[in-house]
C-alpha cells in the first residue's frame, strides 16, 4: 500500500475525513471532514484568523455571501475567463482536465495555460494513455467554465440565474467602500475572510487537494501601486514562516512562480508555495498582484466611486491590491501527510500541538479500579477547561498509547496506582515515547507551556 492510500484509509478509519454521499455511491471530488478531521480544520483555522488578522492592526475580517449576483462575476472576468481545458476518453467517458492529464504523467511540465490545440497536440504526440481504462482514444480539448451556476427564487418559471462564489475575494472588493466607510482604516490595510468557495473540478484521485467544494483563507491588502513589490515580498515571506510554523517540513516545500500564460487574467504577478505530494508537487497556497483590476472593473459597472481618499495628502486613487491565499480544505490534508509516520511498532502522526485535534489524552490505568477512575476522571475535567482532551479506558495502556500516536495527541497522562499515594502521574510523549512523572497541581502549566 502506497503513503496515499496510507493516508486515505487512516483518515477514514479515524475519523479525520469521509467520501461524501458514500452510502449512495459517493460524490466525485466532494469530501466530508469527520470529527478529528473538522477538529483539526478548525484549530489551522483559527490560528490563521488570530495570527493574520487580530494579532496585526492593518486587518480587519469580515464574511460575504457565497451567492453574489452574476454581474459580479461578469465584472471581476469570471465568467469569460474563469475556463479549463476539458478532455474526455471516448473508450470509458472518464473526464479529465488536459493540463493535469499532461502534468501527472510528465510532473516537470508545466502546461496550465496553454492553447487547446496545443495541448491536445502534445496529447497526441505523447500518446498519454486514459488512468481509468488505458486506452488513448481522446476527445479534442474543449472549454469550461468552472464557475458553479445556481438558480434563485421563489417561483421556478421566475428563478434568476446566480452563482456559487468560485473564489472568496469578491465579497472583499465589493464591500471596500463600506469598510472605508465603517472602520477607521488607512492604507495600507487588509480585509480578510474565510468560507467556502465552489468550482467545477474534475480531476480525480488527489482527496483533498483539488475538490468541488472548499475552505479559503485570504485577504485583500490595499496599497499604493508603487509600493507593490516590496508588499509582495513581505506577504511571501510572512506566507513561508507561517507553514513552517504549522510544523511542514521545509524539505516538501518550493515556491514557483507562475509564466505568463499561466497566470489568471487579473494577475500581474503570481507565486505559488507548492508542496511535494505522493502525486508530485502541487499548489499548497498562492500570492497573486491583482493591480486595481478587480476596484476598477466594479467601479465601471457601478458607477460607485471606489477610490481612495488619503486622509493626510486629499489624494484620491484607486489603491492596487496583493492577494496571499491559503486553502483551509487542502493545509489540512497536507498537515496529515506531513505528519504521518510509521515504524516497526506503530503508525503516528507527527502534528504540531498547536493544530493537534485532541492536546491531550486522559487514561486510568485499570478501568475497573474505581479510585482510579474516579481520579482520572478529576484530572480530565481539570484538563478539558483549558484544551479538548480526549479519555479512554479501553483494552490495555499500550494499545491506547498506540491509539492516540495514530491521530496526533502529543501527550497521554496515566493515572496509576502511584498517583494515589503522591499525586503525581505519567506523562507520555507522543513522538520521543519517553515517560516522565509530573505533578497534578503542574499539568496545566506543563502542556500550558509546550503549545
Amino acid at each position: 500500500m502506497d503513503l496515499m492510500e496510507k493516508v486515505v484509509s487512516l483518515c477514514k478509519r479515524r475519523g479525520f475525513v469521509y467520501p461524501s454521499s458514500e452510502i449512495y455511491g459517493g460524490l466525485a471530488n466532494v469530501w466530508d471532514f469527520g470529527p478529528l478531521g473538522t477538529l483539526l480544520k478548525n484549530n489551522i483555522r483559527d490560528l490563521w484568523w488570530k495570527h493574520f488578522v487580530l494579532d496585526r492592526d492593518d486587518m480587519v475580517g469580515i464574511d460575504s455571501s457565497t451567492i453574489l449576483r452574476p454581474e459580479v462575476w461578469e465584472a471581476s472576468g469570471h465568467v469569460a475567463g474563469f475556463n479549463e481545458a476539458m478532455i474526455d476518453c471516448k473508450e470509458c467517458k472518464n473526464r479529465v482536465r488536459a493540463d493535469h492529464l499532461i502534468e501527472n504523467n510528465f510532473p516537470n511540465r508545466k502546461v496550465e495555460g496553454l492553447p487547446f490545440e496545443k495541448l491536445t497536440e502534445i496529447i497526441e504526440k505523447e500518446k498519454i494513455p486514459c488512468a481509468k481504462c488505458g486506452k488513448c482514444n481522446w476527445t479534442p480539448v474543449r472549454k469550461f467554465n468552472q464557475l458553479v451556476e445556481v438558480k434563485i427564487g421563489v417561483l421556478e418559471e421566475g428563478k434568476d440565474l446566480a452563482y456559487l462564489r468560485g473564489e472568496i475575494a469578491q465579497g472583499l472588493f465589493l464591500n471596500f467602500k463600506n469598510v472605508i466607510n465603517s472602520m477607521r482604516v488607512k492604507i495600507p490595510f487588509g480585509i480578510a475572510q474565510q468560507g467556502k468557495a465552489y468550482r467545477n473540478e474534475i480531476t480525480m484521485g488527489q482527496f483533498t487537494h483539488r475538490t468541488f467544494e472548499f475552505d479559503l483563507m485570504e485577504f485583500e491588502y490595499f496599497i499604493r501601486p508603487e509600493t507593490w513589490k516590496n508588499v509582495f515580498e513581505m506577504w511571501r515571506d510572512e506566507m513561508w514562516k507561517w507553514a513552517l510554523s504549522l510544523g511542514i517540513e521545509e524539505k516538501s516545500l518550493r515556491w514557483r512562480e507562475h509564466e505568463a500564460f499561466e497566470r489568471s487574467h487579473y494577475s500581474k504577478k503570481t507565486m505559488d508555495i507548492e508542496y511535494k505530494y505522493p502525486f508530485g508537487w502541487k499548489e499548497m497556497w498562492g500570492i497573486a498582484y491583482r493591480t486595481d483590476f478587480d476596484l476598477t472593473n466594479h467601479m465601471k459597472n457601478t458607477g460607485v466611486d471606489m477610490r481612495y481618499t488619503d486622509p493626510d495628502t486629499g489624494d484620491k486613487f484607486i489603491p492596487h491590491v496583493i492577494e496571499p491565499t491559503f486553502g483551509l480544505s487542502r493545509l489540512t490534508g497536507i498537515t496529515i501527510f506531513n505528519g504521518y509516520f510509521e515504524d516497526n511498532k506503530r503508525t503516528l502522526l507527527k502534528l504540531n500541538p498547536k493544530i493537534a485535534p485532541y492536546k491531550v489524552a486522559v487514561f486510568p490505568l485499570l478501568a475497573n479500579k474505581e479510585k482510579l477512575v474516579n481520579k482520572a476522571n478529576v484530572i480530565y475535567e481539570i484538563l478539558k477547561k483549558d484544551f479538548v482532551v480526549a479519555w479512554d479506558d479501553r483494552g490495555n495502556i499500550g494499545k491506547r498509547y498506540f491509539s492516540q500516536d495514530e491521530i496526533g495527541t502529543p501527550w497521554c497522562v496515566t493515572v496509576d496506582f502511584q498517583t494515589l499515594d503522591d499525586e503525581t502521574v505519567t506523562v507520555r510523549d507522543r513522538d520521543t515515547t519517553k515517560q516522565e512523572r509530573v505533578s497534578v497541581d503542574k499539568l496545566l502549566s506543563y502542556f500550558q507551556n509546550r503549545i
